[in-house]
């Protein structure tokens, strides 16, 4: 028996939970007003989802050269200093005075949040032992989630209050908080190895495409934010329209369902050690299915497990894989984690562009046969192209939930 961790949720897990959380309540947090912005700045709604849309382009396109760049300065620098660079887009988006503004500070909010999440798993990558890089994931994985839930409660909740610009006055301030603590948090990284330079690092990620265990991962990522954004986006008109006749603050209330992920996902770790990896992460697959299957179900209760199990299934499959990839890249950890979080939002447009197709073809039962298609999809990747053991990171391993 491997000895029991001597930590448990200690200040440097508080500080990667920490940076999760503040990268995803600037992420979303437009999403709960998008309609009053529709409203203030005369648009329709396809126009007003550009605000959305900006940030998630922008992070796609940068995140894997962020690694690089982490690669050489080091990653405590580099997450700290975006952290507190974060507040600055998310004021000027406040003080917008067109759409066509807003659109261009969300941007660049996205163009500085891969050098916090990013570089933060692989922090977690360097600094934690590979036996327990899942568990320290499914921390930030559970301060990522709670961000998401955060931003667009927080920020609902305010504009009706104070008006939409105060309210993200106010998540800018948070923003500045959470870097501060950061940067009094996490402990200086001891286990990095510099780059020799941006080329030599650019080199690095370049290697990472000659990984079958990366390239693997990268796709079990893109599958799981194309599932969760086609899930939790076209679900919606199925519950605005009859029998079920939501509002919009019902609907917005359904992201509660995230929570019961972010209390799961930390137990990722245990499970991963306990099973095996490969062995706990298709029955998680299976059960993501069985709740977008039940999804299709008539009686409401019925649908919110089915999103609740949706959801707790896709966050552990997230931790999973976060900390897979960590695991699997021997060097360049940061511009490996770079390439994943790349994969992982273009997934996320896909099924927001493949989930509206098969909508305008289907409604929402041709919606969960293609989300079913590419979790089963994720399965067979899972299954035939992950490694039954890595070296360094034993099949099964105790490892004591934090």
């Amino acid at each position: 028996m491997r000895a029991a961790p001597r930590f448990g949720l200690t200040t440097r897990q508080w500080a990667v939970g920490l940076a999760g959380y503040c990268t995803f309540i600037n992420l979303y947090s437009p999403q709960a007003i998008l309609p009053l912005l529709s409203t203030e700045f005369g648009a329709g709604a396809a126009e007003i989802a550009n605000i959305m849309t900006a940030s998630t382009l922008a992070v796609a396109l940068t995140a894997p050269f962020t690694g690089t760049v982490a690669d050489v300065l080091g990653r405590k620098r580099v997450i700290v200093t975006a952290m507190l660079l974060l507040g600055i887009p998310t004021v000027m988006c406040a003080l917008a005075s067109n759409l066509h503004e807003l659109i261009v500070w969300r941007f660049v909010q996205g163009l500085v949040m891969p050098p916090v999440f990013a570089v933060t798993i692989a922090y977690i990558g360097d600094e934690w032992e590979p036996h327990e890089a899942t568990a320290a994931a499914g921390v930030y994985t559970s301060g990522a989630s709670i961000g998401g839930f955060s931003g667009r409660f927080i920020t609902g909740f305010l504009a009706d209050l104070i008006g939409w610009r105060y309210a993200l006055g106010c998540i800018a301030l948070m923003t500045l908080a959470g870097g501060i603590a950061v940067l009094f948090l996490l402990p200086r990284e001891r286990k990095f190895i510099r780059s020799e330079g941006l080329i030599a690092s650019t080199r690095q990620m370049l290697q990472h495409f000659r990984n079958p265990q990366s390239l693997a991962t990268y796709a079990v990522g893109f599958g799981v934010l194309f599932c969760f954004v086609s899930i939790f986006t076209y679900i919606n008109f199925r519950l605005a329209a009859p029998p079920y006749n939501l509002s919009a603050t019902w609907l917005g209330a359904i992201f509660i369902v995230y929570l019961v992920g972010s209390g799961l996902a930390p137990m990722a770790g245990w499970a991963v050690g306990r099973f095996g990896r490969r062995r706990f992460m298709i029955p998680v697959i299976g059960t993501w299915i069985a709740g977008v299957l039940l999804t299709l179900s008539g009686p409401l209760w019925l649908i919110i497990v089915g999103l609740t199990l949706s959801s707790a299934a896709g966050l552990i499959c997230q931790a999973i894989s976060t900390g897979y990839v960590t695991i699997t890249a021997k060097a360049g950890r940061s511009s490996a984690v770079g390439l994943y979080v790349a994969s992982f939002y273009i997934g996320g447009s896909f099924g927001a562009a493949l989930g509206g197709i098969a909508w305008i073809f289907g409604g929402w039962p041709a919606c969960v046969a293609m989300i079913v298609t590419v979790q089963l999809a994720m399965g067979a990747i899972v299954y035939f192209l992950w490694a039954r053991r890595v070296p360094g990171a034993p099949a099964v391993t105790p490892i004591e939930p934090p």
